[in-house]
């Protein structure tokens, strides 16, 4: 669906040439309502409607003349499309499926400089969890940011010839490969290594109890729910800092609400562990880092399964299977079917299960801890 615009002024960069178009506010509507199509049609490709797979149905398709995509552009985006039917139908073999979903995109700014443009829009989509096997949550969703370019023909007419990802993190509707971190090493010891977790189905039952002993497992998944979205001020916010973004750094406050105590000791010691508003250990917004420090701690220990998560449990990716971890995440939920779902920051995500997480990187590794 196509949400309101915010309209904001023109920054173009210098004196305007006379024969550059103008980008008035009607035009700048458009950017916004072409964002929210793209989304949109990428969003309604995962949803069990088979009557939105046909070229008529696409949203983009719609748009001509004054702003529409370019022809480059839009052989991407019949490429994502694909990709994302692709994920649909994997997720259908997992037994997952979405009954239907919404998307709606804000314009935050544009930038104009002669006949270039660029648009920031937010993308925020939530999708609904058809009952499959009766326990899931009623729905999944995130927000995510972008940056679309722009280009003016001669005509004055403007075409969409480029879209990028700015968050650091992973999208249900994210046709693209990740941003994948750079390894990091310790200092003066071997760090440990985590075990690689299995994504098969037959996981054998590893129960955790999650009413008793140290920790607080519903009020990690409490603190997961209430900031998956938002960002609590008593933090700093890593989003857009380079990959990895503020993805452990929010594990590390929900594990934090849930019990676990600082550790302090210099920020770069990865055998530490601490997060306040003025200072933060790497082991608390590091990727690599918290795996390390969790696992020399013994705060938790790996599993061999991922689908034996539950509640308070963490879950961390290698997209490209190089060695060194890219993201990190939290369990807020465990369906009685044995799936687990997970909420987690860059791009902002909640209750995304694992199925579509292994539906949409089956070429990753997976780490599991249980906490």
């Amino acid at each position: 669906m196509v949400a309101g615009v915010a309209l904001v002024p023109n920054w173009s960069a210098g004196a305007a040439v006379t024969d550059d178009p103008t980008v008035d506010a009607a035009t700048k509507a458009t950017f916004q309502k072409l964002a929210d199509a793209v989304f949109t049609d990428r969003t309604q490709a995962l949803v069990d409607d088979s009557g939105r797979h046909g070229e008529h149905s696409k949203l983009t398709s719609h748009f001509s003349g004054k702003v529409r995509l370019s022809g480059t552009q839009a052989h991407a985006e019949d490429s994502a499309l694909s990709q994302l039917r692709g994920r649909k139908d994997r997720l259908e073999q997992l037994g997952e499926r979405y009954s239907s979903a919404s998307t709606s995109v804000t314009l935050n700014a544009t930038e104009v400089k002669g006949r270039h443009a660029k648009a920031e829009v937010t993308e925020t989509t939530t999708l609904t969890y058809e009952k499959v096997r009766g326990n899931e949550p009623k729905t999944t969703g995130f927000q995510a940011h972008h940056e679309l370019s722009f280009q003016a023909d001669k005509h004055g007419n403007w075409q969409l010839t480029g879209i990028k990802d700015t968050d650091d993190g992973v999208a249900v509707n994210q046709p693209t490969t990740p941003t994948v971190t750079e390894p990091a090493t310790g200092d003066d010891d071997s760090p440990p290594a985590a075990t690689r977790a299995s994504t098969s189905r037959n996981a054998p039952a590893k129960a955790k109890n999650l009413t008793s002993g140290a920790y607080d497992y519903k009020a990690m998944a409490a603190y997961a729910q209430k900031y998956w979205n938002k960002y609590n001020p008593d933090y700093p916010d890593f989003s857009g800092q380079g990959a990895g973004g503020d993805c452990t750094n929010f594990v590390s406050q929900s594990l934090k609400a849930g019990g676990w105590k600082h550790v302090p000791g210099y920020t770069n010691d990865w055998h530490k562990w601490f997060g306040t508003a003025d200072i933060q250990s790497d082991s608390f917004v590091g990727v690599n880092e918290f795996s390390w420090f969790a696992l020399s701690s013994k705060r938790v220990t790996s599993l061999p399964y991922v689908y034996q998560l539950d509640v308070g449990d963490v879950l961390q990716m290698d997209f490209n299977r190089d060695g060194s971890k890219d993201h990190s995440m939290i369990v807020t939920y465990r369906s009685p079917q044995g799936v687990p779902y997970v909420s987690y920051h860059s791009t902002n995500t909640y209750n995304r299960s694992v199925a579509s997480l292994i539906a949409s990187y089956p070429n990753a590794y997976y780490y599991a801890y249980r906490t």
